[in-house]
């Protein structure tokens, strides 16, 4: 088959050039967005009087000749076409002949990808954010029925204060919610029609632009021809916003993993989201968590990718830019996988709250409130802190905790102590004084799961 640009040629291209310039083994998936910015194009070619009526019409139901052949598997893409919008083009000339060839009329290749890509990609938008407000209905529902499931919480790996499992669940409730937000930014930054922009300068035909953004849901055209079609920087901010993404699953995912360990035994996975050892019978092993860590390194490696592919790029299109698709497809079909697999997971996991709160109880994790009790009693907090500290010392040489000690032993070390010292440093006071917004005390926490749940009610 001729190209659909070869009259300035006089040979054929090269099987291996042809093999290494083709994209249709990739942009394929684009065939719908290719399909439906072709119909609009039209109707507004005909609109504008550049193609006739009946022209219009010919081309219309070609289209959608093409797009329903394609889906119902009718038509398959062939490797003779350099691209999704040749396959296409070249498809509809064979069935309806001459107008065909004017569907092309004020318009490049350059614009066309552009408006294909667009589109794809804020469908990809769309469906991630729904993706992303499904795992955070889990979560919170988690958050509802864990407000009094008491654990420690951790620095540097290390326990710290106590908290509750809600607190925690929210901290990624809130990443995730961010994520939510930071994808929407994206899509209304994208949400910008490339089409008309021609190669890079516009064109000479009368055509309707704010017509053809407003037929495909755009906000409007862009604003500079030669921005329009040498633009990734939507791209660029998508797979960033998806890595940013990907990061906050990798992080859960790696407090799963080890919650899950002997060691912790703070949680059980599912069966129906656990794999086994060939050699070792007794393995339960967390390979979801696992894979979305791994997978992590994946999308990032995509982000680089494509902007090392920009860095150096001179305007307008170069056909470097065809390196856009396969990092960008993967990394969305990589965060698509990840999202809802790893939501499912997470709604199946039984949490061991009596193993978690007595590892709250057994590091040391009152210290703090303890050095606040004393604080309460006229001591300096610093001087507060010193004997914590040493008392938390003894408690280590004698295996007990702070609240197994005797009064006579807390007052050896301060005299302010009185038989209050045990309600104040037990795990529910610890925690319920904490009320400060967004703590993780019963009332901060009451207003803390109304705020999510009046929120996520706004997003539907």
């Amino acid at each position: 088959m001729a190209q659909l640009w070869g009259g300035r040629f006089t040979k054929q291209t090269d099987d291996a050039v042809k093999a290494f310039n083709d994209s249709l083994g990739f942009d394929r998936r684009l065939y719908r967005q290719d399909i439906c910015g072709s119909m609009v194009h039209a109707r507004m070619l005909g609109k504008q009087g550049i193609i006739s009526a009946r022209d219009c019409e010919e081309i219309d139901q070609g289209l959608k000749g093409i797009l329903e052949d394609i889906e119902a598997g009718r038509l398959e893409f062939s490797t003779e076409y350099e691209d999704i919008h040749s396959f296409v083009e070249a498809n509809l000339i064979d069935r309806i002949g001459d107008a065909g060839k004017r569907l092309h009329t004020g318009r490049s290749r350059n614009d066309q990808v552009a408006l294909d890509m667009r589109l794809y990609t804020r469908e990809a938008a769309d469906r991630i954010r729904g993706q992303i407000l499904h795992l955070l209905s889990i979560i919170l529902d988690l958050m509802e029925e864990h407000k009094e499931t008491f654990m420690p919480g951790f620095t540097h790996l290390q326990k710290a204060q106590p908290t509750t499992l809600a607190h925690y669940l929210d901290a990624y409730f809130e990443m995730f919610r961010r994520d939510y937000l930071r994808v929407g930014d994206c899509r209304a930054r994208m949400n910008e029609c490339p089409l008309g922009a021609g190669a890079l300068a516009g064109t000479t035909y009368p055509l309707d632009r704010a017509y053809v953004a407003d037929e495909l849901d755009f906000d409007c055209p862009t604003r500079n021809s030669m921005d329009s079609v040498s633009d990734r920087d939507y791209l660029l901010e998508f797979l960033s916003a998806l890595s940013i993404l990907m990061m906050h699953l990798s992080r859960f995912s790696e407090e799963l993993i080890i919650w899950n360990s002997n060691e912790y035994r703070f949680v059980e996975m599912d069966d129906s989201f656990s794999t086994g050892s060939s050699i070792m019978p007794q393995k339960k092993n967390p390979d979801i968590c696992e894979l979305v860590r791994g997978k992590t390194g994946r999308v990032y490696g995509d982000l680089m990718s494509l902007l090392t592919t920009m860095k150096g790029l001179p305007l307008a299109y170069n056909k470097d830019m065809q390196e856009d698709k396969e990092p960008a497809f993967d990394a969305i079909d990589t965060a698509s996988a990840c999202i809802p697999l790893f939501a499912e997971m997470l709604r199946t996991i039984r949490f061991n709250k009596k193993v978690m709160e007595t590892s709250a109880m057994r590091g040391f994790t009152n210290a703090t409130d303890a050095a606040d009790y004393l604080v309460v009693k006229g001591v300096p907090f610093r001087d507060a802190h010193g004997i914590i500290g040493r008392i938390v010392l003894d408690c280590i040489e004698k295996n007990k905790g702070i609240e197994e000690l005797s009064l006579e032993e807390l007052r050896s070390f301060a005299s302010q102590f009185d038989e209050d010292v045990y309600e104040a440093i037990s795990l529910r006071a610890c925690v319920n004084r904490r009320l400060t917004e967004g703590a993780p005390g019963e009332a901060s926490m009451e207003n803390t799961l109304a705020e999510a749940r009046k929120w996520l009610k706004a997003q539907e």
